[in-house]
């Protein structure tokens, strides 16, 4: 990938962010897998974080990409030669949180505006995904990638995912989140605040007051409101983005969700389909 003046077709490009880090206690899924990270479990002779890297450099969105984790030498020996060494991929390490270790880096020279913030175990990540996010991406200063509950159930019936609840529909996040510009940061301020509680979604609407809790509990609110409202709340644009893809959804979090992926990625890789 070349990137001369970080524009394309008039439209700044993005960087993506790669969160490749772990809490301090480890993770299951490492262990499980006996792997000092989980970001280097390998999949089909490629680690997740190398799969997530090389989806991003292919697309003409994504014009820089920083991988963030505590070891960035562990990581970046995650990676083909061809992509440890790329010019268009950095390594940062990361501190205390995850919110604030990105806080730290978003709009530097390190990671300019706008920022695509993803993860590493987002393994089934690829062009399709990536263009359906950016496609539907209107200038909202946050905006988060989800996938309804009905798209994900017509494709995988039997599938166990963390489902927020709103009135007209269940959604699932696809661990893809876009951050605008400077009027993003209040945002990222209150990640650090509830960042444990990321898949409780009634404990995070709870810091916008008890009516706008109320509404999400009582499923009185559709989605796109309620991330309007709490938008409003903090002085930003804050929307959805309802991903059509129900593989969006599916990250690796239990050893289901790695039989799983494993099962996707031999079937996309065996017809050639969406690196």
């Amino acid at each position: 990938m070349t990137v001369d003046d970080g524009q394309s077709g008039g439209k700044p490009l993005w960087t993506a962010i790669i969160l490749a880090g772990q809490r301090p206690e480890g993770d299951p899924m490492a262990a499980y897998c006996n792997v000092r990270f989980k970001a280097l479990i390998q999949i089909h002779g490629q680690t997740m974080l190398e799969r997530v890297a090389r989806a991003l450099l292919a697309s003409p969105d994504i014009g820089r990409i920083v991988v963030m984790g505590q070891s960035p030498e562990a990581l970046k020996s995650g990676l083909a030669a061809d992509l440890a060494g790329h010019d268009s991929i950095a390594f940062v390490e990361s501190s205390d949180g995850i919110a604030t270790s990105v806080h730290n880096v978003v709009g530097t020279a390190i990671a300019p505006w706008p920022v695509l913030v993803t993860t590493a175990d987002n393994a089934l990540l690829n062009g399709a995904i990536l263009d359906s996010f950016f496609q539907s991406y209107t200038g909202q200063d946050v905006a988060v990638g989800v996938v309804e509950r009905k798209t994900m159930l017509s494709a995988y019936p039997d599938a166990r995912r963390t489902w927020l609840k709103f009135r007209g529909g269940a959604y699932s996040g696809a661990n893809l989140f876009a951050l605008h510009n400077a009027a993003a940061k209040p945002a990222l301020a209150l990640w650090s605040i509830v960042e444990k509680d990321r898949k409780k979604g009634w404990k995070i609407f709870a810091h916008f007051g008890p009516w706008l809790l109320l509404r999400a509990l009582s499923r009185t609110i559709g989605f796109k409101d309620a991330m309007a409202q709490a938008g409003q709340r903090m002085g930003l644009r804050a929307e959805p983005i309802i991903l059509p893809i129900a593989e969006a959804a599916i990250d690796v979090d239990k050893p289901s969700d790695l039989e799983l992926v494993t099962e996707i990625l031999s079937a996309r890789d065996g017809s050639g389909i969406g690196a």
